[in-house]
């Protein structure tokens, strides 16, 4: 398989449901992924600048190509809320062979404008 055919899952959190349908639908529109799912209802505990925080979140999940991921890393950083935001790049290993084809179609450089 060709660089360009292998795809990933790219993992990112956002602070509401609003942001990040606004993020996926970009991402969705100029072809950078096939496919987002917004999950609300999470709750993440971490520390920043020497405070533990508890704040409800949003994860994104997005579909794409390993080589379309940089791009949507850029256009998520580039528009997040967040200063830090978490954006982190996934191989996908299999799956239903047909959903991975529809994936790599909806992201090819043709589908792009």
């Amino acid at each position: 398989m060709e660089q360009n055919d292998k795809l990933v899952l790219i993992y990112s959190t956002f602070p509401s449901a609003e942001t990040a349908a606004a993020a996926g639908e970009s991402l969705v529109t100029a072809r950078l992924a096939a496919c987002v799912n917004i999950l609300p209802g999470m709750l993440s505990i971490y520390e920043w600048e020497g405070q533990l925080h508890r704040d409800p979140e949003v994860v994104m999940l997005i579909k794409t190509r390993a080589d379309v991921a940089p791009s949507a890393v850029a256009a998520i950083s580039e528009t997040h809320p967040y200063d830090n935001p978490a954006v982190i790049v996934l191989p996908i290993d299999g799956g239903a062979t047909p959903y991975l084809d529809w994936v790599r179609s909806q992201t090819s450089a043709s589908q792009r404008s």
